[in-house]
C-alpha cells in the first residue's frame, strides 16, 4: 500500500510539473511565419512538341471530313521535323522521343499515330526559330515543359534564409509592441511549399506573329516558408 500511494505521488508530482513547465512555456515565447519568394531566369528549357499524322485534305478550302483520303506518315512528318529543328540551330543531342503512340480511334476515322519530344533548350529565343522553321500542319501540340537553372541550391538557401529573417523581423515587432524583447530562436520548422511555380505569357504557345516573342516572359519562383518559435524575454 505505501508503494502504491509514494508511485501515485510521484506521478502526481510529473504531472504538476509538466504542466507547470508548459504553462510557463506558453506564457513566454511567439510562434511567427517568414516567408520570401525566388525569381530566377532559367537556363534549361523543355519545349515539349507532339507530332502526329494528318491528311493533306484536312487544309484544303472546303473538304469534308468524308473526303479526307491522303494520309501524311509519322516518319515523313518526323524527319521534316527534325531537318527543320537543325536548321533552327537545334543539336540532335538536345532531342529526345518522350512519347509514341496513340490511345484512341475515333469511330469510322483512320487511326492517326502521334509522337512527342522533350527538347531541351537554354533559351525562349530558341522556340521563336523553331516555330520560324516548322510546318506546324504536322505539329499537334507544343508548350513549355520543366524550366530548370543549374543554381537552384543556391537559390533555395537564399530563399530559406530569406524567410528566417522575414520570420524574425516580424517576431521583433510583435514582441516589442507588448513591451518585451525577443529572445534566442527554440526552434524552426520549414514549410513544405518549396516546389517551383512558373510566370507565364498569356499568349499561345505556337507564335502567331512577328510581334510576338518568348524573350521576356517565362521565370521560375520559388516560395519558402518557414515557422519560428522565439523566445519573449521580460524587460
Amino acid at each position: 500500500m505505501h508503494n502504491l500511494l509514494f508511485r501515485f505521488f510521484l506521478l502526481s508530482g510529473v504531472i504538476l510539473s509538466t504542466l507547470s513547465a508548459l504553462s510557463q512555456t506558453n506564457e513566454h515565447y511567439i510562434d511567427v511565419t517568414g516567408t520570401a519568394e525566388v525569381e530566377i531566369i532559367p537556363d534549361k528549357i523543355h519545349y515539349i512538341v507532339e507530332i502526329k499524322e494528318y491528311f493533306k485534305e484536312e487544309f484544303y478550302a472546303h473538304a469534308k471530313p468524308e473526303e479526307y483520303r491522303t494520309k501524311v506518315s509519322l516518319s515523313e512528318i518526323e524527319q521534316e521535323f527534325k531537318q527543320a529543328l537543325t536548321k533552327a540551330g537545334i543539336p540532335r543531342s538536345a532531342i529526345r522521343t518522350q512519347e509514341i503512340g496513340n490511345f484512341w480511334r475515333e469511330q469510322g476515322k483512320d487511326f492517326l499515330i502521334s509522337k512527342q519530344f522533350d527538347i531541351t533548350l537554354t533559351s525562349f529565343e530558341q522556340i521563336n526559330q523553331i516555330v520560324d522553321n516548322i510546318d506546324t500542319r504536322g505539329i499537334n501540340n507544343m508548350h513549355i515543359g520543366l524550366l530548370e537553372n543549374k543554381d537552384l541550391q543556391r537559390y533555395k538557401k537564399e530563399g530559406q534564409i530569406n524567410a528566417l529573417k522575414a520570420a524574425k523581423k516580424k517576431a521583433e515587432y510583435l514582441v516589442e509592441a507588448t513591451g518585451n524583447k525577443l529572445g534566442n530562436i527554440i526552434h524552426i520548422i520549414e514549410n513544405d511549399t518549396d516546389s517551383p511555380s512558373f510566370s507565364l505569357s498569356p499568349q499561345s504557345n505556337i507564335r502567331l506573329s512577328d510581334t510576338y516573342s518568348f524573350n521576356e516572359y517565362r521565370t521560375i519562383k520559388k516560395h519558402f516558408s518557414v515557422r519560428v518559435r522565439f523566445e519573449i524575454v521580460e524587460k
